[in-house]
């Protein structure tokens, strides 16, 4: 992803959606897929603002040239390191999405982001977002900000929240 940003989403058959990843600039989406030799992707990207997207031959890639040049065994080595960061990142959705209530998978995604951003920070969703990635019923989630709001656990207006 060059400029931009989209989200990877899964839609079940029931069109319930569920929000898998936000993948911003700089980032890579659609590595794991490329690599494995699948056919499609068993999710959606959709752009959250217009997108200036770099396509790369996964084949060209995982292949050595006869050279086996520095620049092609750093790439490899860059792409592993991106693929095993990803894998911790969908490892730590996992920890939060099995959380039992509303309230605990919301109280673990806010406690990771604070742990990575500081006590104030924004995320990247809107309420129906968050809840799609936290895999709970919206309204649901509103009742519980409220309640946490209410507790003097956190401040939370739109996209921006501070634990207190």
């Amino acid at each position: 992803m060059l400029t931009g940003a989209v989200q990877l989403i899964r839609e079940d058959y029931y069109g319930d959606r569920s929000i898998l990843a936000h993948i911003g600039p700089k980032q890579l989406f659609g590595e794991s897929y490329a690599f494995s030799g699948a056919d499609a992707l068993p999710v959606s990207v959709v752009a959250d603002e217009d997108c200036r997207i770099v396509l790369l031959d996964s084949r060209r890639i995982g292949a050595c040239c006869s050279n086996a040049c520095s620049f092609h065994s750093r790439l490899i080595y860059n792409l592993l390191r991106v693929v095993a960061r990803k894998n911790l990142v969908l490892h730590q959705k996992i920890q939060i999405t099995s959380k039992r209530t509303t309230r605990e998978k919301l109280m673990a995604y806010l406690l990771e982001q604070a742990k990575e951003h500081g006590s104030s920070f924004t995320i990247p969703y809107d309420r129906q977002e968050l809840a799609d990635y936290l895999e709970v019923d919206r309204s649901g989630l509103s009742v519980e900000i409220g309640k946490l709001r209410r507790e003097g656990v956190l401040e939370a207006r739109k996209d921006r929240f501070r634990l207190l």
